[in-house]
């Protein structure tokens, strides 16, 4: 038996679209197309089988297949990615400001000059991963760590999104990161700068604030926070955006878990070792190690 509408349906859909003209910040309606977010991560996700061949992905590689393989990809990515980039140089009001700015134009430019970065960004993701390796005595190999470790699914998207970031797309990196957010417990701005052979063991509960400058062979555990020591404000009240407002850590540095690290001045000299729970908002000399004084333990008998 079919069921009935109920006739209070059309006065709560009156009312929810009243409610949309009274809530324009949350509401888009005769204005401009935004990015697709389920196209960005189906995007950002055939990317990654780029990134990882023969490990991701459901096509069986040989050196026989793989150029014609990835070239066809390359090809329908570019159509998908640069559509998508597109329509956020529409939304963004600075661009938009431009005389004669071509969106359409500029999007391919962006996504073929991406495209070039792949092969960088996988040299990168090699160390990464060679990183992981000699950081984590649990790794069996390197296909465990690529096919299971979430530091993986963030960085790797990381580097991708900031590639985007750096070229000036607007919404998509971010949309990316925030994916990666989503799936991996590990929070990366895009605008953030990361070196080379970075891993983050286990990684839950991390956050990298964006303008955050991470050296090489840098390790961090779960739970770390690099961030912002406060939030600067113009005469009007209104937040100062474009400052540099997480910290810096230099090469070889480790940080370990739970640890917060604050402030735009702050700066973890290379070699240091930041111990667990510890917080800082203040920079640390080359080769420091800062941990917490072992607490007191009050043991009782647990009373029968």
């Amino acid at each position: 038996m079919a069921s009935r509408r109920p006739v209070a349906i059309d006065t709560i859909a009156k009312s929810l679209v009243e409610s949309y003209r009274q809530t324009e910040r949350i509401t888009n309606i005769e204005k401009r197309e935004f990015p697709s977010r389920e196209r960005v991560i189906h995007i950002t996700e055939e990317l990654r089988t780029l990134l990882f061949p023969g490990y991701l992905g459901r096509t069986r590689l040989c050196w026989l297949n793989v150029e014609y393989v990835v070239g066809s990809k390359l090809d329908y990515l570019f159509t998908e990615l640069s559509e998508e980039i597109a329509k956020a140089f529409k939304h963004d009001q600075k661009i938009q400001e431009k005389a004669c700015f071509d969106c359409e134009g500029e999007a391919c430019r962006v996504t073929e000059a991406f495209f070039r970065k792949l092969p960088e960004i996988r040299e990168m993701l090699d160390e990464d991963v060679q990183a992981a390796y000699d950081g984590d005595p649990a790794a069996k190999g390197f296909e465990e760590i690529i096919l299971s470790y979430p530091c993986m699914i963030a960085i790797s998207i990381y580097r991708m999104a900031h590639e985007l970031f750096v070229q000036g797309v607007p919404l998509i990196p971010r949309m990316m990161t925030e994916y990666a957010h989503s799936l991996t417990g590990i929070d990366i701005h895009p605008g953030a700068r990361i070196g080379r052979s970075f891993f983050i063991d286990h990684g839950t509960g991390v956050v990298i604030g964006e303008t955050c400058v991470i050296g090489d062979n840098v390790k961090i555990y779960q739970g770390v926070t690099l961030g912002a020591l406060s939030f600067p404000k113009d005469e009007r009240g209104k937040l100062i955006r474009d400052t540099k407002r997480h910290p810096t850590i230099e090469d070889r540095v480790t940080i370990y878990a739970g640890a917060t690290i604050l402030g735009g001045e702050t700066v973890i000299g290379e070699g240091s070792v930041i111990g667990g729970n510890v917080w800082l908002t203040h920079s640390i000399p080359a080769n420091t190690k800062v941990v917490i004084e072992e607490p007191r333990l009050r043991i009782v008998e647990a009373k029968r």
